[in-house]
């Protein structure tokens, strides 16, 4: 029922205890080094090759405190040296409250934080930027989901406007704050060249990304949407390879070095 409500009150009515879908002590690919990943429950998009659908619902199988959280990574820090913590979901700013009050005693023990979102709960009203401001204060890196560089495909491909995305890239460009892109590569949806060049021309205005991953799309939450009864709207779409992946990537870094030269 999420994604039918304002994302403001959404996010208004989600308290400091964190609902939690589930926990991974072993991420390697949520940030750099080892992450302690937390997956939050919730989500206001409905991305067509989404692969945890069961994240998308308010009811959350765990709830646990900000302290709690990091208690119990805190039992193997030494584990996480040279990593940190990771918020994703579903969408992990619906409960921006809660990620703010983790990462804040997570930067009082010189853990590293990243959050992965989509970005889409960012707003210029002013109440809504005091709370990214307070986040990002704790904050030392931000993955930013892009899912498609046109509105109207963008519509089609997750029910939501890409407006707000695009909004808090160019919110932390001039806050500073480093990024790393995230794009799923969906065929017959995200893979087409002209897709990929106008990315590009998104990305090249901004000064702050770290690095861009490409995500080649993959059928392995096919099983979820069955146990759920939910129809797979991807079904028969073949997934992607790494060298598919490698290929958009070349195109899209052509693409900005070429923009960032003739701009010299």
């Amino acid at each position: 029922y999420l994604k039918n409500l304002p994302l403001g009150y959404i996010i208004s009515m989600m308290g400091t205890v964190g609902k939690i879908h589930s926990i991974e002590s072993f991420g390697t690919v949520d940030g750099p080094g080892v992450r302690y990943v937390v997956f939050l429950q919730g989500c206001p998009l409905r991305c067509l090759y989404c692969h945890n659908p069961d994240t998308w619902s308010g009811q959350a199988p765990i709830e646990r405190s900000a302290e709690e959280v990091i208690s119990a990574m805190k039992r193997n820090l030494p584990f996480y040296k040279n990593g940190g913590i990771t918020v994703t979901g579903g969408e992990p700013l619906l409960q921006i409250g809660f990620v703010t009050e983790l990462f804040t005693l997570a930067h009082n023990e010189g853990i590293h934080t990243c959050i992965d979102t989509s970005g889409i709960t960012f707003s210029e009203d002013a109440d809504n930027q005091k709370l990214f401001a307070s986040l990002l204060a704790v904050t030392d890196l931000v993955m930013l989901d892009i899912k498609h560089a046109y509105e109207d495909a963008h519509l089609a491909l997750t029910e939501k406007s890409m407006a707000p995305v695009l909004n808090f890239a160019s919110y932390l460009n001039e806050c500073g704050k480093s990024m790393r892109i995230r794009h799923v590569l969906v065929p017959g949806y995200t893979d087409s060249e002209d897709q990929l060049n106008a990315l590009a021309d998104i990305l090249s205005r901004f000064d702050n990304i770290e690095s861009i991953e490409i995500l080649p799309y993959h059928t392995m939450g096919e099983v979820k949407y069955e146990n759920l009864g939910i129809a797979y709207p991807l079904k028969g779409v073949n997934a992607l390879t790494e060298s598919d992946a490698e290929r958009a990537y070349k195109i899209i870094t052509d693409r900005i070095n070429n923009l960032k030269t003739s701009n010299l």
